[in-house]
């Protein structure tokens, strides 16, 4: 396996280039729990180096749950890195507090001068769902406040900086609110909520978002799973549901978007890959990866794969041969 440590289990990561080196920061936890579900309460960010997104070294502990009481000294949740235009890193992530027992999430930043050593800027996170355009917490309709896994990028055309994340919209039927949700800034610290990106009604929750350009189109990687949704199928996939990595399509990333038609780009019944995501190697070639969720007994597994290729039919649509992991489409 691309990356896999032997006293803990490894999910959610994301990367960041730096020259030749490319970052990888990720969820642990370690395996002593015996029950991989308790991984989410016991959790760090590790952080790892390659040249080549297979020869892994791991260089330590990025961030942990703040050791004084605070809105994240429960959970260090996933996130993504940015290089600010001054030239420090930030880091947003997602934090949760023992205070309100980890079922409300928000977002928070921390900073590096060389993506080692990491500081938290603010005492209190940049952004949390309002209960007008994102739902907060009602146990009626779902089981927490989401409002995690923040995508950042700069605006394409310079008007300043977005984020994505996972977050439920404050209005419809409970199983279906799960949205691409949003947010704006000039300036990387001071956050406004938008509007969704994209609704559907199909998804509980639409978890890891990643935006990216490929060949003139835009995508938007999320995951789903089978209890995320009382359907966790597209219109055009088949009977069984899908657990993995899906996508939508635009021709800028403020949209519109639009779902991918046909299978989920990485999936299956039993959800043996799951928060995909993709990356540049260094012959320039896009490549995916995601965590080994279970495997073909349903066990949690908690390594990182390999890359795969992604490859771009003639339609725009992405394909990614996963058969090395025991997914085959049909």
């Amino acid at each position: 396996m691309a990356f896999r440590l032997e006293d803990r289990w490894v999910w959610d990561f994301w990367m960041v280039q730096e020259g030749a080196r490319t970052h990888l920061f990720f969820l642990q936890a370690p395996k002593s729990l015996d029950d991989p579900n308790q991984r989410h309460w016991h959790v760090s960010i590790g952080h790892a180096v390659a040249e080549d997104l297979l020869h892994w070294t791991e260089v330590g502990t990025a961030l942990r749950p703040a050791l004084m009481s605070a809105w994240d000294d429960y959970t260090t949740w996933t996130g993504s890195v940015v290089r600010s235009p001054q030239g420090k890193w930030l880091m947003f992530y997602t934090g949760t507090s023992r205070a309100e027992e980890g079922v409300i999430q928000r977002i928070g930043v921390a900073a590096s001068d060389d993506l080692h050593q990491w500081e938290r800027l603010h005492d209190n996170p940049v952004l949390e769902a309002d209960g007008t355009l994102y739902e907060t917490l009602d146990r009626e309709l779902w089981y927490e406040e989401a409002c995690r896994d923040p995508w950042v990028f700069e605006d394409p055309d310079g008007d300043g900086w977005h984020m994505v994340f996972t977050a439920r919209e404050a209005v419809g039927p409970g199983s279906g609110r799960g949205v691409i949700a949003h947010a704006v800034s000039k300036d990387l610290q001071h956050w406004s909520l938008r509007p969704p990106l994209f609704r559907s009604g199909l998804f509980g929750h639409m978890e890891v978002p990643q935006i990216f350009e490929l060949e003139g189109r835009w995508y938007c990687l999320f995951c789903t799973g089978t209890t995320a949704s009382a359907d966790t199928q597209t219109p055009d996939s088949a009977s069984t549901p899908v657990i993995g990595t899906h996508y939508l399509i635009a021709d800028h990333p403020l949209g519109e978007w639009r779902l991918a038609a046909g299978d989920f780009l990485v999936g299956d019944a039993l959800g043996r890959l799951y928060a995909g995501r993709v990356m540049c190697a260094q012959d320039g070639s896009l490549q995916f990866m995601a965590f080994l969720k279970n495997d073909q007994d349903g066990r949690f597994v908690g390594d990182l794969t390999d890359p795969m290729p992604v490859v771009v039919d003639g339609d725009g649509f992405l394909q990614v041969d996963a058969s090395a992991y025991g997914i085959v489409k049909k």
